[in-house]
């Protein structure tokens, strides 16, 4: 049997609530045989992430654990960039400091990749019989407009195009420039994903573990607006 090894992306910005948390669990996921490197992009937190992530990967020399820090607070898109780029593994995972998102659905993500017949696996929000936290309606009505905006432009029918879990075959993300820095990543990497010749998108359900603002949440109704432009821009303006 081929090994494998997964690349996964966690980019962190002010999350010393969760990080040790999510590291756990990610550390913990039996992946069946897939060596897992995790590489971490601190966004210049301005609280206890970074010593926190220092401490867990000194607590845990056994683990592959890749950390950089940014400069500057730059923004999701900008630590994925440069994650994409430090990256080593055959696939790529971008996984969230906070606990939104739980690793134990990596296998879903990965299997259409091992098995050959995908090239980027997005998990939904929407579709499955997974665990989802009920939160605020209008944010769903949000996620569900710029889908099916983007879905207009692309061809695609995606369910959840703003999904914060996608998994790529590594070649195909390294081989586009990512240019947004915040959230516009997933608007922009869906649109030129779409336009890859031949590319072979999958999706799978997965659970979604929602937080509040108060919780911590940093995307907002001016990122709902930037992600409409992103659309527009990459879909329309450039080719």
């Amino acid at each position: 049997m081929k090994k494998y090894k997964l690349s996964i992306i966690i980019p962190a910005y002010n999350e010393e609530q969760t990080i040790e948390q999510i590291l756990k669990k990610v550390i913990e996921v039996d992946l069946n045989n897939i060596d897992k490197e995790i590489i971490i992009i601190d966004d210049c937190s301005k609280d206890k992430t970074l010593e926190k992530i220092e401490r867990f990967k000194n607590n845990n020399p056994a683990e592959n654990i890749i950390v950089y820090t940014q400069q500057r607070n730059m923004g999701k898109g900008a630590a994925i960039r440069k994650g994409v780029e430090l990256a080593t593994g055959n696939f790529i995972i971008i996984q969230d400091a906070d606990l939104e998102y739980d690793p134990a659905d990596y296998n879903i993500m990965l299997k259409p990749l091992i098995e050959g017949i995908a090239d980027v696996v997005y998990g939904s929000r929407f579709v499955g019989g997974k665990p989802h936290r009920i939160l605020f309606f209008w944010h769903t009505v949000g996620n569900k407009f710029l889908t099916f905006l983007s879905n207009m432009f692309t061809n695609l029918n995606l369910t959840d195009m703003e999904t914060g879990y996608k998994a790529f075959r590594s070649e195909i993300i390294k081989s586009i420039k990512i240019e947004e820095n915040r959230f516009g990543f997933e608007p922009e990497i869906t649109a030129k994903v779409s336009k890859i010749k031949g590319i072979r998108i999958y999706e799978v359900g997965i659970s979604y573990y929602g937080r509040t603002y108060k919780e911590g949440k940093k995307i907002n109704w001016k990122d709902g607006f930037k992600a409409i432009w992103c659309i527009l821009k990459y879909n329309l303006l450039k080719k």
